[in-house]
Protein backbone atom coordinates (compact mmCIF):
# COMPACT_ATOMS: atom_id res chain seq x y z
CA UNK A 1 0.00 0.00 0.00
CA UNK A 2 1.20 3.52 -0.79
CA UNK A 3 0.88 6.64 0.91
CA UNK A 4 -2.18 7.69 -1.24
CA UNK A 5 -3.93 4.49 -0.97
CA UNK A 6 -3.31 4.70 3.08
CA UNK A 7 -4.69 8.80 2.71
CA UNK A 8 -8.21 7.36 0.90
CA UNK A 9 -8.60 4.41 3.42
CA UNK A 10 -8.59 7.06 6.02
CA UNK A 11 -10.39 9.53 4.00
CA UNK A 12 -12.92 6.67 3.39
CA UNK A 13 -13.79 5.44 7.06
CA UNK A 14 -17.00 6.55 8.03
CA UNK A 15 -18.89 5.55 11.68
CA UNK A 16 -21.66 3.87 10.39
CA UNK A 17 -24.45 2.66 12.41
CA UNK A 18 -26.79 1.59 9.38
CA UNK A 19 -25.17 -1.87 10.06
CA UNK A 20 -27.29 -5.38 8.72
CA UNK A 21 -27.80 -7.29 12.46
CA UNK A 22 -27.87 -10.57 10.38
CA UNK A 23 -24.58 -9.84 8.45
CA UNK A 24 -21.91 -12.20 9.41
CA UNK A 25 -18.76 -10.96 10.37
CA UNK A 26 -16.36 -14.69 10.56
CA UNK A 27 -13.75 -15.35 13.21
CA UNK A 28 -11.09 -14.83 10.62
CA UNK A 29 -12.02 -11.35 10.28
CA UNK A 30 -12.77 -10.96 14.13
CA UNK A 31 -9.14 -12.06 14.75
CA UNK A 32 -7.69 -9.50 11.91
CA UNK A 33 -8.90 -6.65 13.00
CA UNK A 34 -8.29 -7.49 16.63
CA UNK A 35 -4.09 -8.25 16.00
CA UNK A 36 -4.38 -4.79 14.17
CA UNK A 37 -5.37 -3.26 17.58
CA UNK A 38 -2.72 -5.09 18.82
CA UNK A 39 -0.33 -3.60 17.00
CA UNK A 40 -1.03 0.10 18.03
CA UNK A 41 1.76 2.27 19.40
CA UNK A 42 2.55 1.30 23.39
CA UNK A 43 6.07 2.52 24.04
CA UNK A 44 6.03 1.07 27.41
CA UNK A 45 5.14 -2.37 25.98
CA UNK A 46 2.25 -2.92 28.79
CA UNK A 47 0.13 -4.39 26.20
CA UNK A 48 -2.86 -3.28 28.02
CA UNK A 49 -5.56 -3.91 24.93
CA UNK A 50 -8.75 -6.03 26.67
CA UNK A 51 -11.60 -6.79 24.48
CA UNK A 52 -14.67 -8.63 24.29
CA UNK A 53 -16.14 -10.16 21.49
CA UNK A 54 -20.07 -10.21 21.88
CA UNK A 55 -22.33 -12.05 19.32
CA UNK A 56 -25.73 -13.64 19.60
CA UNK A 57 -27.94 -13.50 22.56
CA UNK A 58 -24.79 -11.65 24.58
CA UNK A 59 -25.82 -8.53 22.72
CA UNK A 60 -29.22 -8.75 24.67
CA UNK A 61 -27.46 -9.46 28.06
CA UNK A 62 -24.70 -6.47 27.53
CA UNK A 63 -27.83 -4.48 26.95
CA UNK A 64 -29.59 -4.90 30.07
CA UNK A 65 -26.50 -4.68 32.19
CA UNK A 66 -25.59 -1.63 30.75
CA UNK A 67 -29.43 -0.33 30.94
CA UNK A 68 -29.69 -1.52 34.59
CA UNK A 69 -26.74 1.10 35.50
CA UNK A 70 -28.26 3.63 34.02
CA UNK A 71 -31.58 3.16 35.62
CA UNK A 72 -29.54 2.98 38.77
CA UNK A 73 -28.16 6.66 37.88
CA UNK A 74 -31.67 7.43 37.41
CA UNK A 75 -30.68 8.40 33.70
CA UNK A 76 -33.58 9.36 31.34
CA UNK A 77 -36.12 6.40 31.01
CA UNK A 78 -36.04 6.36 26.99
CA UNK A 79 -32.36 6.12 27.12
CA UNK A 80 -32.52 3.35 29.15
CA UNK A 81 -35.09 1.22 27.04
CA UNK A 82 -33.45 2.05 24.21
CA UNK A 83 -30.00 0.33 25.69
CA UNK A 84 -31.59 -2.74 26.55
CA UNK A 85 -31.96 -3.63 22.60
CA UNK A 86 -29.23 -1.01 20.73
CA UNK A 87 -26.53 -3.86 20.58
CA UNK A 88 -28.71 -5.94 18.52
CA UNK A 89 -28.03 -3.34 15.90
CA UNK A 90 -24.95 -5.45 14.11
CA UNK A 91 -23.84 -9.17 14.50
CA UNK A 92 -20.50 -8.32 16.42
CA UNK A 93 -19.88 -5.85 19.25
CA UNK A 94 -16.44 -5.47 20.32
CA UNK A 95 -15.88 -4.45 23.92
CA UNK A 96 -12.77 -2.55 24.36
CA UNK A 97 -10.99 -1.53 27.18
CA UNK A 98 -7.58 -0.79 28.81
CA UNK A 99 -5.73 -2.05 31.38
CA UNK A 100 -4.56 -0.26 34.33
CA UNK A 101 -0.67 1.05 34.68
CA UNK A 102 1.32 0.64 37.61
CA UNK A 103 1.21 4.07 37.78
CA UNK A 104 -0.99 6.97 36.84
CA UNK A 105 1.06 8.37 34.06
CA UNK A 106 1.42 4.79 32.90
CA UNK A 107 -2.42 4.12 33.11
CA UNK A 108 -3.10 7.04 30.87
CA UNK A 109 -0.81 6.10 28.35
CA UNK A 110 -2.41 2.76 28.12
CA UNK A 111 -5.87 4.84 27.17
CA UNK A 112 -3.87 6.29 24.37
CA UNK A 113 -1.95 3.09 23.05
CA UNK A 114 -5.99 1.22 22.95
CA UNK A 115 -7.46 4.09 21.22
CA UNK A 116 -4.77 3.73 18.54
CA UNK A 117 -5.89 0.36 18.33
CA UNK A 118 -9.55 1.16 18.05
CA UNK A 119 -8.51 3.19 15.23
CA UNK A 120 -5.95 0.43 13.63
CA UNK A 121 -9.59 -1.52 14.38
CA UNK A 122 -11.86 0.17 12.69
CA UNK A 123 -9.30 1.05 9.63
CA UNK A 124 -9.18 -2.59 8.97
CA UNK A 125 -12.83 -3.02 8.98
CA UNK A 126 -13.03 0.02 6.34
CA UNK A 127 -10.40 -2.07 4.09
CA UNK A 128 -12.41 -5.61 5.00
CA UNK A 129 -15.78 -3.59 3.66
CA UNK A 130 -17.05 -4.08 6.76
CA UNK A 131 -19.55 -1.09 8.78
CA UNK A 132 -18.00 -0.02 11.88
CA UNK A 133 -19.27 2.47 14.51
CA UNK A 134 -17.38 3.46 17.81
CA UNK A 135 -19.39 4.04 20.60
CA UNK A 136 -18.54 5.66 24.26
CA UNK A 137 -20.14 3.23 26.91
CA UNK A 138 -22.62 4.64 29.60
CA UNK A 139 -21.48 6.98 32.05
CA UNK A 140 -21.31 4.98 35.42
CA UNK A 141 -22.05 1.39 33.79
CA UNK A 142 -17.82 0.47 33.71
CA UNK A 143 -17.85 -1.98 35.91
CA UNK A 144 -21.17 -3.64 35.35
CA UNK A 145 -19.39 -4.18 31.42
CA UNK A 146 -16.38 -5.21 33.01
CA UNK A 147 -18.03 -7.88 35.08
CA UNK A 148 -20.51 -8.92 32.04
CA UNK A 149 -17.18 -9.18 30.09
CA UNK A 150 -15.41 -11.34 32.41
CA UNK A 151 -12.57 -8.71 32.16
CA UNK A 152 -10.68 -7.26 35.63
CA UNK A 153 -12.52 -4.34 38.09
CA UNK A 154 -9.41 -2.52 37.35
CA UNK A 155 -9.81 -2.17 33.80
CA UNK A 156 -11.20 0.94 31.64
CA UNK A 157 -14.02 0.96 29.28
CA UNK A 158 -13.02 3.09 26.57
CA UNK A 159 -15.41 1.89 23.83
CA UNK A 160 -17.90 -0.64 22.13
CA UNK A 161 -17.77 -0.88 18.65
CA UNK A 162 -20.06 -2.13 16.41
CA UNK A 163 -19.17 -4.05 13.62
CA UNK A 164 -21.19 -5.46 10.68
CA UNK A 165 -21.91 -5.62 6.68
CA UNK A 166 -23.17 -1.64 5.89
CA UNK A 167 -27.31 -1.30 4.77
CA UNK A 168 -26.51 1.49 3.43
CA UNK A 169 -23.08 3.84 3.08
CA UNK A 170 -23.09 6.77 6.03
CA UNK A 171 -22.87 10.00 4.32
CA UNK A 172 -19.42 11.83 4.43
CA UNK A 173 -18.74 14.19 7.64
CA UNK A 174 -16.91 17.42 6.20
CA UNK A 175 -13.62 17.59 8.12
CA UNK A 176 -12.11 21.16 8.77
CA UNK A 177 -8.32 22.08 7.96
CA UNK A 178 -5.86 20.81 10.36
CA UNK A 179 -5.07 23.57 12.69
CA UNK A 180 -1.33 23.78 12.06
CA UNK A 181 1.68 26.04 13.60
CA UNK A 182 5.25 25.55 12.21
CA UNK A 183 8.00 26.25 14.92
CA UNK A 184 11.05 27.63 12.79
Amino acid sequence: MNPDELANLIASRRSNIFIDPESVVSDIQIEQMLNAAQWAPNHKRTWPLRVAVVRGESRHGLGEVIAGAMAFRGDDEKKVTKTRTKYLRAPVIFVVASAVGETANETEENKYAVAAGIQNLLLTAEAMGLAALWSSPAKGANDVITSFCSMDNTDHVLGIVYVGTAKKEAPPAPRPPVRITYLN
